[in-house]
């Protein structure tokens, strides 16, 4: 049974990551921004512990997760919380920009170095959760793509870093996924929103969890995924 400290259980693709883990028996660690997001979490998946951080304050992860403490090890610790603001750069007002940098970067990187113990007592595995964008940046969306190259920057640092402790750690770049972040975003640029031409959100938490499951004799480092149609 592994052990997973996931981000953004509470809808999309973390929370489709989360029941196929729960599905097989995992132990689930469900970090959630307020407390009503924990009831609702464990309410969902009944078996799980919760812990309440709040990713738009990475300074302040420390000190929100002290009191209530993380698993001595971890198998897993899959960043999958995320937000996207749409905007072109002359028109991002700074606190977008910090909004966008301290969800999609900063928390991902201070949360993997509280989690670093815990992860190389199990030899663990680090997922990132990162974009098409943080491949090729598309016009109006400038801040979330900034936000994901550095993440790729961030996950290729973490595995040289800690590759002699028995760290794993796997990028995933899914592309269009039907999720209600999709929806808003079609919404926001007037842009016909069209599900079926959009990878499913189980089909991408199907291949996070088999990035967890492939053979211990290697890593996926980088994955990318496209829809079909």
């Amino acid at each position: 049974m592994g052990v997973h400290l996931i981000t953004g259980a509470g809808s999309g693709i973390g929370a489709a990551v989360a029941a196929l883990l729960a599905d097989r028996g995992d132990e689930l660690w469900l970090l959630a921004r307020t407390a009503a997001r924990a009831r609702e979490l464990r309410a969902r998946f009944p078996d799980s512990r919760t812990v309440v951080a709040d990713l738009t304050e990475p300074a302040a992860l420390t000190r929100a997760l002290e009191p209530q403490g993380l698993p001595d090890r971890l198998d897993s610790l899959l960043h999958i919380a995320g937000v996207l603001e749409p905007g072109t750069v002359g028109g991002f007002d700074p606190a977008v920009w910090q909004r966008t940098l301290a969800v999609n970067l900063l928390a991902p990187g201070e949360l993997t170095r509280l989690a670093l113990p815990a992860l190389r007592a199990a030899q663990g595995h680090v997922v990132f959760l990162n974009s098409g964008a943080g491949l090729h940046a598309p016009p109006g969306l400038g801040g979330y793509a900034a936000s994901k190259f550095a993440l790729k920057a961030l996950a290729e640092s973490l595995r040289a870093e800690e590759h002699r402790n028995g760290l794993r750690v796997t990028t995933v770049y899914p592309g269009e996924v039907d999720t209600p972040m999709q929806v808003r975003l079609h919404e926001s640029l007037g842009v016909p929103y069209v599900p079926q031409a959009c990878l499913s959100a189980a089909s991408v938490a199907a291949a996070v969890v088999g990035v967890l499951d492939f053979p211990p004799d290697g890593t996926l480092s980088e994955l990318m995924i496209r829809p079909g149609v």
